[in-house]
Order: C-alpha cells, then structure tokens, then sequence
C-alpha cells in the first residue's frame, strides 16, 4: 500500500468512516488502486490505524458512489472502467455544472474571474508540451472557481461527487481526445466573459453545460472511430 496513513488522526470531528472514504477515495483517483484493485478491509483498517467497522461503512459509501464493486465470495474491488458508467457521469455533471455555474454567477467576484483566467492561461501554455493528467487538474481548478460561490450546497455536494466519480472512471478524458483541449480553453474565455457582463444566467448555463457535453461528444466518436479501426475486412 502506498504512502503512510496520517487521517485517522484527522481534525476534530470528522468521523473515522469519512477518513477512512476520503484516503480510499484519492487512492482511487491517484490510481494507486486502479480498476479491479481488491480492498482488504483489515489491511486498509490497520493502514488507518483503525477498526474494520469505519472501513466497512466508508466502502458502502464509495459503493454507492459507483467507484467500488462486490462481487459475491471476493469482496470490494475497484469498480471496472466502464463506457456507460463514464457517459452517464459526463452527462450527469454537465448538467448539475451548468447549474451550479449559473447559480455562482452573480455571486463570482471580479478576482475569482481573474484567478480563472490565469489558470486557463496556464492550460493553454501546456498545448505545446502536453500532459493530460495535469490539464486536467486544471481544468477542474478552472471550473471549481466558476461554481465554488454557487450558494446551494446540495447541488455542490453532488458536482463534486461526479468530479471525484469520474477520477475513479478516468485519469483523464484528454489523454484520449488530446486535441479537444484546444476547444475547451476556447470555451473557458467564452464563459468567463458571458459572466463577466452578466448575461442571462440561462445563457450561462447552456454554454456551461454545451461545453462539458461537446467533451463528451469528443471522446464517444474517438472511441467509436477507434472500435471501427479494429473491425475485421471482409
């Protein structure tokens, strides 16, 4: 098991059961434990220096989440990666996203903007030397400050579950679809500067959601090209 567990003596307050969900959920999306990885209760118990009973309970939760699996005589496994499960996440956070965003709107300071555009700027100075695991954590830097003021917490509780949910389903969309990163920085300076004078907050929700959908889009015809590729002549 990688690196050594200091969250069972987290802050006050929280409980071992969201300790134990949180340090199970980042090695899921760090890909230390990658699809398939089978989670050992006791042994993740002794890693957080903890009873097995919180680990139980934070597992049924990343179950729920869909980033972990039962399979009958096996027990917990990393959830498998899979196409549906990865769409229905896409089109899920395009839509909670796009609301959120546009909820945020009126609430987005000025400095928020500019913080967002630097980092948009960051992203479009990684075009030419391109990493994907890193673009994509900052584009989910970028999209954070656009929704982070949006004042229900539900639906904020629920964008960030789908963001952590697709950790879990992909390193990243980009690596895939590597040119599509050129139209999302595009996109980013559209949405900022539909929030920047105010437009309808219809409008800022489309294009939100318009522009987490057009990523999708991207990778299902990479994958469908992909898949034709592979079909035997005859």
């Amino acid at each position: 098991m990688t690196g050594t567990a200091t969250g069972s003596r987290g802050t006050a307050g929280t409980s071992k059961s969201r300790i134990a969900h949180d340090w199970i959920r980042q090695r899921i999306t760090d890909r230390d434990f990658t699809p398939g990885y089978r989670l050992v209760l006791s042994t993740i118990a002794n890693e957080l220096d903890m009873s097995v009973v919180p680990v139980r309970e934070a597992i049924r939760q990343l179950e729920a989440e869909g980033l972990v699996t039962f399979e009958r005589n096996v027990g917990a496994r990393v959830s498998m990666v899979d196409d549906t499960q990865y769409t229905f996440s896409m089109q899920a956070l395009a839509v909670l996203e796009g609301a959120a965003t546009a909820l945020a709107a009126r609430r987005i300071t000025a400095d928020d903007v500019a913080q967002a555009r630097r980092i948009n700027e960051r992203m479009i100075t990684q075009l030419d030397y391109f990493d994907p695991s890193a673009f994509t954590a900052l584009n989910q830097g970028f999209h954070a400050r656009l929704f982070a003021r949006c004042p229900n917490q539900r639906l904020l509780e629920l964008v960030n579950a789908e963001w952590a949910r697709l950790g879990g389903l992909r390193t990243s969309t980009f690596s895939f679809v590597p040119g599509r990163a050129l139209e999302s920085v595009r996109e980013h300076e559209l949405i900022l500067r539909l929030i920047e004078r105010s437009a309808p907050l219809d409008e800022i929700e489309d294009a939100a959601r318009r522009h987490r959908s057009a990523t999708l889009r991207a990778y299902l015809s990479h994958e469908h090209d992909h898949e034709a590729a592979d079909l035997p002549i005859i």
